[in-house]
């Protein structure tokens, strides 16, 4: 399913807005994919990012925006990642909109290459890996190997795999801001 990109967000209150908006809504529109909504997935993918890598603010905001393709074109999987990056590329940069993309290509890479990885993720994760590409060729895993953003694109991965939890205690949405205005205007 290619569906048409959603308008690039323009002011960070609007890229506020939108994250907000991702309370209560979830990767798949019956609410068959990942156990808590965008807004808690993402600000939990942020965190784990925050704590293993405290001096890359655009990693930790990739990790906080990584999601909105869904609330963006919702039931578009396979693009979710495309469709998030194209609308927060002019407002936040090449490389956060670089990773929130990667991060897909990143789950079939870590399906490819490491065996535990794949066999952790999640029964969602599986089933959606099929609409994404599935596991990357060899030719695929050497290409991705020499990507300038490949540790940062791996490491968001791990945190999105990781930052399923129900319940998990996580800074309010508005801890974000000055991260994001930073972000912003370094672009």
């Amino acid at each position: 399913m290619n569906r048409a990109p959603a308008a690039p967000l323009d002011t960070v209150a609007d890229l506020m807005a939108l994250l907000a908006d991702c309370h209560d809504a979830w990767d798949m529109p019956d609410r068959s994919g990942d156990p808590v909504d965008i807004l808690d997935h993402d600000r939990q993918c942020a965190e784990l990012l925050r704590r293993d890598h405290p001096a890359d603010a655009e990693l930790q905001v990739a990790g906080l925006v990584h999601d909105i393709g869904h609330k963006l074109v919702p039931g578009d999987d396979a693009g979710h990642g495309e469709h998030g990056a194209a609308a927060v590329r002019g407002l936040l940069g090449d490389r956060v909109a670089r990773l929130v993309e990667l991060h897909v290509v990143a789950k079939r890479y870590l399906a490819a290459t490491d065996s535990a990885h794949a066999a952790a993720l999640s029964e969602f994760s599986r089933r959606t890996l099929v609409a994404q590409g599935g596991p990357m060729t060899a030719a695929e895993i050497a290409a991705f190997e020499h990507d300038p953003d490949f540790a940062a694109a791996i490491a968001l991965r791990r945190a999105d795999d990781a930052g399923k939890v129900v319940g998990l205690p996580v800074r309010p949405l508005d801890f974000w801001l000055p991260v994001i205005e930073r972000v912003a205007a370094t672009r």
